[in-house]
């Protein structure tokens, strides 16, 4: 039998196989434990985080006769067949090449036929997006009025390209990116199966490079395991990937940190003549600058990250390195980046770059004290500032003496103030007004693709956010720290990028305010109060404008039996 890649061999049969997706699995599994299973799913989600394995798994499941707590035994003929793929009850369509309304019009017409083995006909329909605007039309109409015993799967990367009329007509499941800690404990569970030595910090290295798509981290495995004969080791993960290792980051690092542009040069001419990738190098530094930013403010997020694996000079650098120095050295890098694609001189380019990095703007030192031992020429400059500070010291004296109301009105008028970015309550209230739990889960759902929109250094700058209130027509986000706040606050293009995502997951404009963390309860909290106030105010001039019992028992006689008879809209009482 020819060789088969790690991730075919290792693809879940089960769904407690799937990696990082327990909310999807669980749900899954009570919905065919229960019989309650939908007759059109949308599993939408990064990149090799499961969304095919999973179907196929609920196709067997669904069909299994010996299924047990909603998972498929893998024994019985039905699930053998499916796992081989000749069943012909449950049909696996790649929409990217099959997206014209034929295609579809096919499918619609055999889903009306009864399954011929199996209990259930499903339908999987991968990378839906890529159907075209009346290949969606002609399958709306299947999706809305389905024939019995038939189940459709949609599977995409890009939801927000699927029209609305498609995802309403379906129970939408997304998947998340799986985190290293995740993927590095499945690896370590095959490589155990396989009986293969690896170093620990190899299979970190690959877990972080596969960005939380476990098929990507499997190829990377694959490909390292053949590049070195079934050995892991962090050299040899290196050269796979291309990445820098973490001793050259921090060696190159601390080189921009003391603006040493030769040994930074001498750095680069290293990772050049070792083969690597001038953009793999260039994305590199910008997750370093990422995470030396993040790590300034919340250590434990890179620690998760990192695996546990920071060391001392990341940690000193982090503190080396001011906030305001990290932004312009990623914009920089940023710019780098995007030039690299249309030049065939990456080195000079790369060169040039250290060169700006080592003249950003450092840290200000602090002034070191002044040396014991002067110079006789210091010396001299010493006298001569005394002598010129007594001078100016006695013509002050003699200058005539203002008002101490004008001195004090002059002092206050030059006093520097902080300039703080300030919340806009302004458009926090009307969100209040209306804000609901069921618009608030609304944006919730769909944060997680919002970010996946954003570019890296986005998305790092907007990880620590999320929306905490909402209505129809806007939603309130919180950042966890005031500096990541003021950052997006001041980032127009950001903030207009964020707008336009949303209108495109929603289908209609969004406005979106800005609070840090820590405001937001005292915010919250006086708009409740700020309402109780109003709202006993009203009460109070409701009583005020009754009238009074005694007023009541002055109405005449008559004109209470005018109102008995012909009630209170007609009467009209006028006095002489």
């Amino acid at each position: 039998m020819s060789y088969q890649a790690l991730y075919r061999v290792w693809r879940p049969q089960r769904f407690d196989e799937i990696v990082g997706q327990t909310m999807v699995t669980k749900t899954l599994k009570n919905a065919i434990m229960t019989q309650q299973t939908s007759h059109a799913y949308l599993f939408a989600g990064p990149r090799g985080t499961g969304k095919t394995s999973a179907a196929k798994i609920f196709a067997k499941a669904i069909n299994c006769p010996n299924q047990k707590d909603g998972e498929p035994c893998n024994t019985c003929d039905i699930c053998k067949a499916i796992t081989e793929g000749t069943l012909n009850d449950v049909i696996e369509i790649d929409a990217a090449s099959n997206n014209g309304v034929e295609e579809i019009r096919n499918i619609r017409d055999k889903a009306k036929y009864a399954p011929t083995s199996a209990a259930y006909k499903i339908y999987i329909i991968d990378e839906v997006h890529m159907l075209s605007t009346g290949a969606f039309n002609a399958l709306l109409k299947t999706l809305e009025e389905p024939p019995a015993n038939v189940v459709f799967i949609l599977a995409t990367t890009e939801p927000y390209k699927i029209p609305a009329t498609i995802i309403s007509r379906t129970q939408r499941f997304d998947f998340k990116r799986i985190t290293a800690q995740d993927s590095y404990q499945r690896m370590q569970y095959i490589l155990e199966q396989k009986q293969i030595e690896f170093e620990p910090a190899a299979l970190k290295l690959v877990a972080r490079a596969s960005e939380g798509g476990m098929r990507d981290a499997l190829s990377i495995l694959d490909q390292v395991l053949s590049f070195s004969d079934n050995k892991l080791t962090v050299d040899n993960v290196l050269n796979v990937t291309g990445d820098l290792s973490q001793t050259q980051v921090d060696r190159l690092m601390t080189t921009i940190a003391q603006q040493d542009t030769s040994s930074s040069l001498a750095t680069l001419q290293e990772v050049l003549t070792e083969g690597k990738d001038e953009q793999q190098f260039v994305e590199d530094l910008i997750g370093y600058c990422r995470n030396l930013l993040v790590y300034a403010s919340a250590p434990q997020i890179i620690e998760e990250v990192e695996l546990g694996n920071v060391t001392e000079t990341f940690k000193q650098l982090s503190t080396t390195f001011e906030a305001t120095q990290l932004y312009q050295m990623i914009d920089i890098l940023n710019d780098v980046q995007q030039q690299l694609r249309y030049t065939n001189h990456p080195d000079v380019y790369l060169e040039v770059l250290l060169i700006k990095l080592c003249h950003v703007p450092a840290k200000p030192v602090a002034a070191a004290a002044p040396s014991v031992e002067a110079s006789a020429e210091e010396n001299q400059q010493l006298e001569a500032l005394k002598a010129q500070v007594a001078q100016l010291s006695q013509q002050i004296k003699t200058l005539p003496q203002s008002s101490g109301k004008t001195t004090a009105h002059r002092t206050n008028s030059v006093k520097p103030k902080a300039h703080k970015v300030q919340v806009n309550k302004t458009a926090i209230y009307p969100i209040l007004d209306t804000a609901t739990r069921q618009d608030l889960n609304r944006y919730k759902e769909v944060w997680p693709d919002l970010m996946s929109m954003l570019s890296i250094t986005k998305r790092a700058v907007m990880n620590v956010s999320r929306p905490v209130a909402a209505n129809a027509k806007g939603v309130i986000v919180a950042f966890d720290y005031q500096l990541f706040f003021e950052k997006v606050m001041n980032d127009q293009e950001l903030l207009d990028e964020l707008k336009n995502g949303l209108n495109r997951l929603l289908g209609s404009p969004a406005e979106i305010v800005l609070v840090p963390q820590e405001d937001w309860p005292v915010i919250r909290k006086d708009y409740l109060a700020t309402n109780r106030l109003e709202q006993k105010e009203g009460k109070a001039t409701t009583t005020t404008a009754q009238p009074s019992a005694t007023a009541k028992a002055e109405v005449p006689k008559v004109v209470k039996e005018a109102v008995a008879l012909f009630g209170e809209d007609i009467v009209e009482v006028k006095k002489d």
